[in-house]
């Protein structure tokens, strides 16, 4: 479950902190900047790069858009990846594929729409290595959805020499907050 109501956006979760004075100008200023900075550089990437989506960003700075209430976190794993392996409490959850199988969703973007209803919404897409939302991310931007980024190497990253997921990259891997049932 996500800290933030669905329907609105980060921006505006942000000002209301701002003006509910839970933010200082200076934390308003640094955020802003941070944000801007960070969502342009992937941007620029993404157009350099011929991405089909708005862009990547790393896990630190999903994070720090997560924490400052500027960005939904939408973790696009199976059910049985986010029991078994761990997710993040702040994420939404609509998975890009389902079951053991990992079979296309083929209401990924209806459900996407019906827990995020605003298209201008900074979406960051998270999976296991960052492939699957990737691939998310491009689906979502062709639904109309503007602000749609893959959070790189996903939530375990890429395998190691050993074949193991876990050991390099990742969300898990750069210690940020996560959970487990």
């Amino acid at each position: 479950m996500t800290n933030i109501s669905i329907n609105e956006t980060a921006s505006s979760i942000f000002f209301q902190h701002h003006r509910a004075g839970s933010l200082n100008q200076d934390e308003v200023l640094t955020t802003q900047a941070s944000e801007d900075q960070v969502l342009l550089q992937a941007r620029r990437q993404a157009l350099d790069t011929h991405l089909p989506f708005a862009g990547s960003v790393t896990p630190q700075d999903a994070w720090h858009l997560i924490q400052h209430h500027l960005a939904v976190l939408v973790d696009v794993r199976t059910n049985e990846e986010r029991k078994f392996v761990g997710y993040v409490s702040e994420s939404v959850h609509v998975a890009w594929m389902t079951g053991t199988q990992m079979n296309k969703n083929p209401r990924f973007v209806k459900e996407l729409e019906a827990k995020i209803k605003d298209k201008a919404t900074v979406i960051l897409l998270l999976c296991r290595s960052g492939k699957r939302s990737a691939a998310a991310a491009e689906a979502a931007s062709k639904a109309g959805f503007q602000q749609v980024f893959n959070v790189q190497d996903g939530f375990e990253g890429d395998l190691n020499e050993a074949q193991q997921r876990g050991q390099q990259g990742g969300w898990r891997w750069h210690d940020l907050p996560w959970i487990q049932d």
